[in-house]
This record gives structure tokens, C-alpha cells and sequence, in this order.
């Protein structure tokens, strides 16, 4: 399989040159270093590479000292900053359904992270988890950009209701946790355990609060536009890298097909044609994810055999060991060792 390159929309990073003029940045030379001329980048559909937005943040926080960007990037974000699913879900009846219309489209608003939106009998939740690997430091950003914009984007169409909130991110306290208790009727918690990396739960019903704009007519016409959108990048090839990348962020045990398709608003059928025209299946991408991971966690972690196989959702040792053999021609503790005494990293 190639490497996996991962595309996302340029327009939330571009926000960032407004954060960092106001203490006397600019912006626009550090994008040339990157091969990113400000001026494309400003079109509505521009699109950066993973790695380009991994090298700006790093840069970035170097550059101005500051640990806030993502913070302050998500109060930014309003629901109109989504382009076409922004403007389906202002047109859907109430909170609920528009955040449910998100959590199915939002493989086009930040495809490194997918979303769930679970209703309870007095509550409804977002929760957001990463769906490609990254480091500490742009996880960091972007739970915390992630967190204060669906804060935002929330109480935005709640409008004038007033209600808790409990937000939950799944990363140290940051240098500037101080201000999150300044935010009216936020209750915020930070942790160190990585899952669902971003929670946050309002205190309402949210179903109950209608939507003034909404129109029939009008999310009729974006549901078929974000559908066409899922389509082009299935259609454009490379859907097979795009499965492979959403796989590689998934929790300890593998996605299956189903829910990989309803991520994607496709069918389990579609799904299952579109990567055999690409000569291949969910069942090989899946193996070749887990051999993957399987390989990174015996070269850079202290997990025992034992543990690296229930972490990739093995329920035996011994079939996670046949498999692994099957791959790579060899144990895992024989790729271990000889992978330890060749001095590889």
C-alpha cells in the first residue's frame, strides 16, 4: 500500500494569520517556506496535506511563544466557517438535528477527526476522536481549536437558551487553563487518557430548540451537494488510502464496514465496490492497518507481545502471532529482536 497522504480544508488554518497579526506576525513567509502561497490558499476550497499543517502548527508555536492558537482559533469558528454542511445544518429544524447532519458529514469539515452526536433523556453529546495519527503537539491544537468550536457553534444556534455545559478534552491542563473558567457555564475537565479525545455535553434537550432560518427546501439542496462531495473523493481514487487513514485512528478494536461506510453517508455496498475498483477489499486494508500498527508498536513501545495484541482487538496471542507471521515471515518477538539488535528506529 502507499503512503497515505491526508487532504483538509485550508480555510480554518488560514484564520490563524489574524491570531498571530495581532501580536506583529506575518504570516505569509512562513507559508512560502512551506510551499503554501497565501493566495490559493484563500480559495474556498483550498486544501493543505496533513504534514504541511503538522509542519505550520509546529512552526507557528515556536515563532510566537504561544500555546493558546487552538483555543483561540475555535472561539472563531462559527457555523458558516463549514461552507455548504454549515449552511445544512442552518437549515435543519432544531439543535439536534443540525449537529446530527454534522457529526454525518464531517468527513468534509476535518477529515482527521470524525464525530459521533449522542441524544440522552436530558442531554445531547458531541464527541470527536482523531482518525489519523499525530503528534502530542497538533493534538493538542486541535482538540482544544475542536472543543471551543463546537462550543461555539452550539450555543450559536441555541441562541438566546441558556444552558450547562460539561466539556471534556483529553489532554493535560494547558499553560492558559485559567481562561476556560471565564467561559459562562462551562464546566471543563482536563485528563491525560486519549480515546473520544474531545466530549462535550450540554445540559438540554437539544432536539427542543428550533432553528429559525430552517428550510425544507434549502437542506434538501445541501444534503445532495455534501452527498456529491462524498462522491467526488471517492470517485477521484484513493479512496482505499482515505479508509486506510480513517482505520489508523481508530480506537483498539478494528471499525467494521458498516461503520466505516455510515461515516462516509455511503452504503456498505458502495463501499465494498468503490475499493474492488481500486483491486482491493476492507479485509486486506484492515490486515495491512493492523500489520501496521502491529510493526510501530513493537519497534517504539514497551508493550509486552501480549499487550500489543489485545490493543490491536486479538482476543488470543496465538492468532495475532499467526497473523503477524503470515505478513512479515517472522514472530512478532523475532521482528522485535532483530529489529532491536540492528539498532532500527
Amino acid at each position: 500500500m502507499s503512503k497515505n497522504t491526508l487532504f483538509v480544508p485550508a480555510r480554518y488554518y488560514m484564520r490563524l494569520a489574524d491570531l498571530v497579526a495581532e501580536r506583529g506576525f506575518e504570516i505569509a513567509p512562513l507559508l512560502r517556506t512551506l510551499n503554501l502561497p497565501i493566495q490559493s490558499l484563500a480559495e474556498p476550497d483550498a486544501q493543505v496535506s496533513w504534514a504541511q499543517v503538522e509542519s505550520l502548527l509546529a512552526k507557528l508555536r515556536i515563532l510566537t511563544g504561544r500555546s493558546d492558537l487552538g483555543f483561540e482559533l475555535g472561539k472563531l469558528l462559527t457555523v458558516s466557517a463549514h461552507s455548504i454542511v454549515g449552511f445544512g445544518m442552518l437549515n435543519n429544524p432544531n439543535v439536534e438535528d443540525a449537529l446530527r447532519f454534522l457529526a454525518q458529514y464531517f468527513s468534509l469539515v476535518m477529515p482527521s477527526f470524525r464525530m459521533q452526536y449522542i441524544a440522552g433523556e436530558d442531554f445531547g453529546e458531541l464527541q470527536f476522536s482523531p482518525t489519523t495519527p499525530m503528534s502530542e503537539e497538533c493534538l493538542a491544537f486541535h482538540v482544544e481549536a475542536i472543543g471551543m468550536a463546537a462550543l461555539r457553534e452550539v450555543r450559536d444556534l441555541a441562541s438566546d437558551r441558556r444552558f450547562r455545559v460539561q466539556l471534556h478534552i483529553a489532554i493535560p491542563p494547558p499553560p492558559h487553563a485559567s481562561r476556560y473558567g471565564l467561559i459562562p457555564d462551562l464546566e471543563t475537565e482536563f485528563h491525560a487518557e486519549f480515546g473520544a479525545v474531545v466530549r462535550l455535553r450540554c445540559m438540554v434537550c437539544l432536539h427542543t430548540i428550533p432553528l429559525a432560518a430552517a428550510d425544507k427546501n434549502a437542506l434538501k439542496v445541501a444534503e445532495e451537494h455534501c452527498r456529491l462531495l462524498v462522491q467526488k473523493i471517492i470517485k477521484v481514487g484513493g479512496f482505499a488510502d482515505l479508509i486506510a487513514i480513517t482505520l489508523s485512528g481508530a480506537s483498539k478494536a478494528p471499525l467494521s464496514e458498516d461503520e466505516v461506510a455510515a461515516m462516509f453517508n455511503i452504503s456498505k455496498r458502495t463501499l465494498v465496490r468503490n475499493l474492488q475498483r481500486e483491486k482491493t477489499s476492507f479485509r486486506a486494508i484492515t490486515r495491512q492497518v493492523l500489520h501496521d500498527t502491529a510493526r510501530q508498536r513493537l519497534l517504539v513501545s514497551t508493550m509486552s507481545i501480549t499487550q500489543v495484541s489485545y490493543s490491536l482487538g486479538f482476543r488470543d496471542t496465538s492468532n495475532f502471532t499467526r497473523a503477524f507471521r503470515n505478513v512479515e515471515g517472522c514472530s512478532p518477538s523475532e521482528f522485535r529482536r532483530r529489529a532491536t539488535s540492528s539498532g532500527f528506529e
